[in-house]
């Protein structure tokens, strides 16, 4: 799967350092809007879900909260796995849908456009990164 060095602009918007923001910018990048109005909403989220301000240490993705959010922006969850089943989607060309989507791997959200992981490393482990299932974008 093709990778291009994305971080959704987190840079641009004055952040710096690490952070473990990867759902903000997988949301930024796949629908186009700024990184601080994308991390504004989800310190909000968080604020509601669990007590917390701020979205630089990580989102609870499974919270009613974030999933109405995902919805309002106009994504679709897609499941690709089901509990006692293998792994049946991996990140790699040819298993993962074209269009703008979020993928959900092992503990990080990443965002691929039409088969090109957009990100700050390259999530893929060589293909072999199961993909547990994906947001997608309606065009």
């Amino acid at each position: 799967m093709k990778y291009n060095y994305n971080d959704g602009g987190r840079a641009l918007a004055g952040y710096e350092g690490k952070a473990r923001d990867c759902v903000c910018r997988a949301i930024s990048i796949t629908t186009q809007l700024p990184y601080q109005q994308i991390y504004d909403k989800l310190c909000e989220i968080n604020k509601q879900t669990h007590g917390k301000s701020s979205a630089r240490d990580g989102i609870l993705t499974k919270s009613p909260l974030f999933k109405k959010f995902m919805y309002e922006l106009g994504f679709t969850w897609v499941a690709t796995m089901r509990i006692g089943q293998g792994c049946k989607v991996h990140l790699r060309e040819g298993e993962v849908p074209m269009g703008r989507i979020i993928c959900s791997v092992s503990r990080h959200y990443v965002a691929v456009i039409d088969g090109v992981v957009n990100d700050i490393f390259n999530p893929t482990r060589n293909g072999n990164r199961c993909v547990y299932g994906y947001w997608t974008l309606a065009r």
